[in-house]
């Protein structure tokens, strides 16, 4: 595989495990299943979804201010 192919293919697979590692927290321990009818709905249930995610990073990781 030539290199540049080889570090493209590194730079997708990096942003693809941290995306997934969020849905796949969320479809699994959260239960997040999206069975709505209209985007709206669905749109406020994913937003919802990923508060509770970003409050539960932020409880897990201290919450504290962080120093400037």
């Amino acid at each position: 595989m030539p290199e540049r192919t080889r570090r493209a293919h590194a730079r997708k697979s990096m942003a693809r495990s941290r995306v997934e590692h969020v849905f796949a927290r969320q479809k699994g321990l959260m239960g997040v299943v999206v069975r709505t009818v209209g985007i709206a709905r669905a749109t406020v249930k994913i937003g919802l979804a990923n508060l509770a995610y970003n409050i539960s990073r932020l409880a897990l990781h201290g919450g504290g201010a962080v120093p400037a």
